[in-house]
């Protein structure tokens, strides 16, 4: 009897030290095809459940992450910008503590168009002037009036301003206006703060196309007068179909991404939650695959999907 007791805790105490066998992930979009490529290597591999990725957006994710410890609530949020301040303290509030921040490599916020379209450049104040909500004429600010590139800038094309972009929820987006927004609206002194330089017209020009870059993707392809906002990986898996838009006379590449010498570049992030590494089976393992020389080496499977990793 007794040793049946025994082997009885020692059966409780198996199933409580792993109480998930399939990781969970949450989080960036633009993360979302580099992590999913090494859930399904790590599978391939181990023989173990891939890991399940959701591409919810680095809001949403930071907010599901961030809700507590236990199976319930995944182990790793994908993301296109460090956590910050309010995510911070929505993770202490929960008992999310022990987080680690591990930086996968760089991103390129791409600009860009259908290969069938007359290639584009613009500058930072351009992207600016046809974004932003409210801009300068005549000294005063008042609700963007622009419709077509031209009005902007006469050596820009004859056509209507239609962008694709992602919605407020997502790390491109944050970027995008942290580097293009507010570096654009640079030396325009009608605005109070960065913060007015922020706001994104809502008057049909930029259209947000939610968290799936595919579709931006798919969107001006099939409109050859439109452009879109994504991260680099889905210029870079798309070249037959797309091409880069040039900003500031700079195209996104590896080489520009990773030198700093294209003005969009950004770091890019997992976070893992600690608690969950002996909660969770082969969380570590996982982690050790993501990090290795045949992932985010130089002749890497993720570099082969277009993550710029400094050599």
């Amino acid at each position: 009897m007794k040793r049946f007791v025994f082997l009885m805790c020692m059966f409780v105490l198996s199933s409580e030290a792993y109480a998930r066998d399939q990781i969970r992930i949450v989080g960036s979009s633009t993360v979302f095809p580099y992590t999913q490529a090494v859930a399904e290597e790590f599978g391939k591999k181990t023989g173990s459940p891939a890991p399940v990725v959701e591409s919810t957006g680095i809001g949403g994710g930071m907010k599901i992450f961030c809700q507590g410890i236990g199976e319930e609530y995944p182990d790793i949020v994908n993301a296109s910008r460090p956590i910050i301040d309010s995510e911070k303290n929505l993770c202490d509030k929960n008992g999310v503590t022990d987080i680690t921040e591990i930086q996968i490599g760089f991103d390129g916020i791409s600009i860009a168009q259908s290969r069938k379209s007359k290639p584009l450049q613009f500058t930072k104040k351009q992207l600016f002037l046809a974004l932003a909500s409210k801009v300068p004429v005549d000294g005063k600010l008042v609700d963007n009036p622009y419709k077509t590139w031209n009005e902007i800038d006469a050596s820009l094309p004859n056509t209507p301003i239609i962008v694709y972009g992602p919605p407020p929820t997502s790390g491109t987006r944050d970027a995008f206006v942290e580097l293009a927004m507010e570096e654009g609206c640079v030396g325009i002194d009608l605005y109070k703060s960065k913060d007015e330089c922020n706001i994104m017209r809502q008057d049909g020009p930029f259209i947000e196309a939610g968290e799936n870059d595919n579709l931006i993707v798919q969107r001006i392809e099939a409109d050859l007068t439109s452009i879109g906002i994504f991260g680099y990986s889905f210029l870079y898996e798309n070249q037959d179909k797309l091409h880069g838009i040039s900003v500031d006379g700079v195209e996104p590449s590896f080489d520009t991404i990773a030198d700093g010498s294209y003005g969009l570049s950004r770091p890019l992030f997992i976070y893992v939650k600690n608690a969950h590494r002996k909660m969770v089976a082969d969380l570590d393992a996982f982690i050790d695959e993501y990090t290795s020389e045949e992932a985010m080496g130089e002749d890497g499977y993720l570099v082969d999907r277009g993550l710029v990793v400094k050599q």
